[in-house]
C-alpha cells in the first residue's frame, strides 16, 4: 500500500510542478490528472481487496498470487510514467503498455476464481475500476 501512496504522490508533484510549460512537461488536462489520480487508487485498493482473497486451496493462491505480480508490473508502469511526468519527458509508450499487460494478467488471474465469494468478487470490480481508469488515461491524457 505505501508503494502506491508513493505513486500517488509523485503524480501530485508532477501534476504540480511548475519549472516548465505544461506541454513540456506532458502533464496533460485536468481530467487526464484525474483518470491517472483513479488508476492509482482504484489499483491500491484492488491491491488491497486481492490480499483478502482466502488462498487455503492451492488454485486460489496460484491466481492471487499471480494476481499480484500483474498488479505489481502494473504499479511499476505507473511508477516509470510518473517519473517520466516529473523529469518533463514524455512518458514511454512501453510503460503503458506493462500497465495494460498488468492488468489483464490480474484480471485473468482472478477470474479463474469463484466470483459467489464476496472478497473475489470485490477485488474483481475494484480491478474493473482499475482497467476502466486506464482506458480513462489513454483517451483523455493524449
Amino acid at each position: 500500500m505505501a508503494r502506491f501512496s508513493s505513486i500517488l504522490l509523485a503524480l501530485f508533484v508532477a501534476s504540480a510542478a511548475v519549472a516548465a510549460p505544461v506541454q513540456q512537461r506532458a502533464l496533460g488536462s485536468l481530467q487526464c490528472n484525474i483518470d491517472r489520480l483513479k488508476i492509482v487508487t482504484n489499483l491500491a485498493l484492488t491491491g488491497a481487496a486481492v490480499g483478502k482473497i482466502d488462498t487455503t486451496a492451492a488454485d486460489a493462491a496460484t491466481a492471487v498470487t499471480t494476481a499480484q505480480a500483474g498488479l505489481k508490473s502494473a504499479g511499476d508502469g505507473i511508477k516509470t510514467i510518473a517519473l517520466s511526468l516529473v523529469t518533463g519527458s514524455a512518458p514511454p509508450a512501453e510503460a503503458r503498455d506493462q500497465v495494460k499487460q498488468g492488468l489483464l494478467d490480474a484480471q485473468t488471474a482472478l477470474s479463474g476464481l469463484d466470483n459467489t465469494d464476496s472478497k473475489v468478487a470485490n477485488a474483481q470490480a475494484k480491478l474493473a475500476s482499475a482497467i476502466s481508469n486506464g482506458d480513462d488515461v489513454v483517451a483523455d491524457c493524449v
